[in-house]
């Protein structure tokens, strides 16, 4: 016998707190205050059923040194149409939200992110539009294309770089923070600005992580 659909919302809501982002207290999410408990609960109890890990329930450092310097640099994207690309908690949507971006969209591929997104966005009553889908090959007219914590793995991090590079050759302004992944290519990107930015230390082993918001060059 099957196990019954889950309700990804009450499963959100019940397995985590809206807080004030720690670099971006702007910006409330809901979030896990016991990180190893809700992964650990996701890899066991959940595994029958194919919960993928809860990315999206943590404010992770490149997102929140992006958010944190598109909020204190609104005209960057003022106006202009914004795409955050594995947007996980949707935290860089709502900063751009709140600098006054239109439309703005957040897309994942994981549908616990999707919902949290969505949950999210309504608690700080911003406009997001939420996508379920994999964008990466796709050019749809963004202005600026916003991406934290994309370059954790070597096999996504080329692809998607890839895909943002052509982006960036044909005019859209391509954003990633990063606290410093193994897979960030470096020499095409150039420094904007640098944050030390609070983290949970069980998923990160620390409880700082120097963080930097990149220009893709084109």
């Amino acid at each position: 016998m099957s196990a019954p659909p889950l309700d990804r919302r009450a499963f959100i809501v019940e397995h985590t707190r809206l807080l004030p982002v720690p670099h971006a207290p702007e910006i409330s999410l809901h979030v896990a205050q016991e990180a190893t408990e809700l992964w650990q609960k996701t890899e066991d109890e959940l595994a029958m059923i194919g919960l993928p890990p809860p990315f999206w329930a943590f404010a992770w450092a490149g997102g929140q040194a992006l958010a944190r310097y598109l909020l204190d640099n609104p005209g960057i994207v003022h106006g202009l149409r914004v795409l955050d690309f594995a947007s996980g908690s949707g935290l860089v949507a709502i900063a751009v939200a709140k600098c006054g971006a239109s439309p703005v969209e957040a897309c994942d591929i994981d549908a616990f992110a999707a919902e949290a997104i969505a949950l999210n966005a309504l608690a700080n009553g911003v406009s997001v539009t939420v996508r379920l889908d994999d964008l990466v090959g796709r050019d749809e007219g963004w202005d600026v294309v916003c991406a934290g914590d994309i370059c954790y793995e070597r096999t996504m991090a080329h692809s998607v770089i890839a895909w943002l590079t052509q982006l960036a050759s044909g005019g859209t302004r391509v954003l990633i923070g990063d606290p410093g992944r193994s897979y960030l290519p470096r020499d095409r990107l150039e420094a904007l600005a640098s944050y030390d930015v609070p983290v949970t230390r069980s998923l990160e082993d620390a409880d700082i992580k120097h963080s930097t918001v990149w220009q893709l060059k084109a």
